[in-house]
């Protein structure tokens, strides 16, 4: 049996050595970059609109008699429910068999779940409706995500995957951007701005497998000879051994998130609520906001990446990231306007492209074990999920006990600060 399992690994790694030796060519390492691109922006893009802008528009049109409560009960369920999502399409995605390859199955079953989840939200529906919805799509979108992202340990030669995170972040950065832009133009018609993003979020999938060079078959390659209760226990098992800069990685990308989440998502409700403007000035500030961070975050994405593969340090620019972030956060504190909304997606942004260009080389760089990568990614994607849960939360308690947002501000910056202390004691990598 050993000799078998030995067998098996030393099939897996020949062949992931063979196509890291095919992407280090130049033309192939641009399609692993445009395939990237062409995902985060147009994921991004749908997610944004829905999460950040329609969905906390819907909940207010449809008269829910606590929208900020509601809202955070969304978020924080939907991304509970992601935190099994992620860990469980990680790890059998490592197992699956087809003549597409392991990953490719997934990324198109996951787009158009996730497009036709987001098409119901449009639907005459409730709160309850709209929850339920979202979470369904939450199933899809890890479905792209978990086995999307581990082609980068998978496929992407080293020296290359820094400029391949700084396409998924700088993508994101941007794609959330873009996707803000474009729901401040629903913001009185979002029945028809939901359709919109349900396109993109089927073309994000689609697209990316179309640009990504093609996945080779692994129909040929030796399964192992595990029940599905044995994937499930190995899935459940988060890694011990030689882990401890995995789990601090982990620490830093929760913390950022955390606070990232508690400003982004209610960004909507900061300008209505927190600075006074109507609807429609809101809905411009928001675009003019989502300008702002599409141009900054882009330019830190496209800096930090490509630096940090030239340099070989990951950590230096996810510090200053870290507290970018945090100062960005402390505009609208002290400059309760519009201009300190800009100022916080001015500056904040900026810091937030930075740490995205960095964040998905630095997760590979600190696995435990690559042959497990889609498992493990899949538990530092946790990270996000417990960000997002966490930090909507946080958000809406504070809201709910002062009835305004002075104390969200101050503590989104000390948890972006914590951040960037995780980040230092990190030891494998610099």
């Amino acid at each position: 049996m050993r000799d078998q399992q030995s067998s098996d690994t030393s099939i897996a790694l020949d062949a992931n050595t063979d196509v890291q030796q095919e992407a280090d060519k130049p033309a192939v390492k641009w399609r692993y970059l445009f395939g990237f691109l062409a995902w985060t922006v147009l994921n991004a893009i749908a997610f944004y609109m829905t999460a950040s802008i329609m969905i906390p528009q819907r909940l207010k049109d449809i008269g829910v008699a606590n929208p900020d409560a509601t809202l955070g009960a969304i978020n924080a369920a939907g991304a509970i429910l992601s935190i099994f999502y992620a860990v469980f399409i990680g790890a059998f995605s490592d197992r699956t068999r087809s003549r597409f390859g392991r990953r490719t199955p997934w990324i198109l079953g996951g787009a158009v779940l996730y497009g036709v989840a987001i098409w119901v939200i449009s639907l005459p529906t409730s709160g309850l409706t709209i929850g339920i919805a979202y979470c369904i799509g939450l199933i899809g979108l890890n479905a792209v995500q978990a086995p999307l992202l581990t082609i980068i340990s998978d496929r992407v030669p080293e020296d290359f995957r820094a400029t391949a995170s700084a396409a998924v972040g700088g993508g994101g950065v941007a794609g959330q951007a873009i996707g803000m832009l474009i729901a401040s133009l629903f913001i009185n018609h979002v029945e028809i701005g939901f359709i919109v993003a349900a396109v993109f979020a089927l073309l994000s999938g689609v697209l990316s497998i179309i640009i990504f060079p093609r996945e080779p078959s692994n129909v040929d390659m030796p399964r192992e000879e595990t029940s599905v209760g044995q994937i499930l226990i190995h899935t459940l098992t988060p890694p011990t051994k030689g882990a401890s800069d995995f789990w601090k990685a982990f620490i830093c990308r929760t913390c950022l998130l955390v606070a990232y989440q508690m400003i982004t998502s209610y960004q909507l409700y900061i300008l209505q609520d927190h600075i006074g403007l109507s609807n429609t000035d809101a809905a411009k500030a928001i675009s003019v906001m989502a300008i702002i961070t599409m141009i900054v975050s882009f330019i830190a994405a496209i800096i930090s990446g490509p630096l940090s593969d030239a340099i070989k340090r990951r950590k230096p620019p996810i510090l200053v990231a870290c507290i970018l972030y945090a100062i960005g956060i402390a505009m609208p504190w002290f400059i309760p306007s519009v201009a300190g909304m800009f100022l916080f997606a001015g500056i904040a942004g900026f810091g937030y492209g930075m740490y995205s260009a960095v964040d998905q080389a630095l997760n590979v760089d600190v696995l435990p074990n690559k042959k497990d990568a889609g498992k493990d990614l899949g538990i530092l994607n946790i990270a996000t999920c417990a960000g997002q849960a966490i930090g909507s939360f946080v958000t809406s308690s504070i809201v709910t006990m002062t009835h305004n947002y002075n104390l969200v501000f101050p503590t989104a910056i000390v948890i972006a600060l914590c951040a960037g202390a995780s980040v230092l004691t990190i030891k494998r990598i610099k």
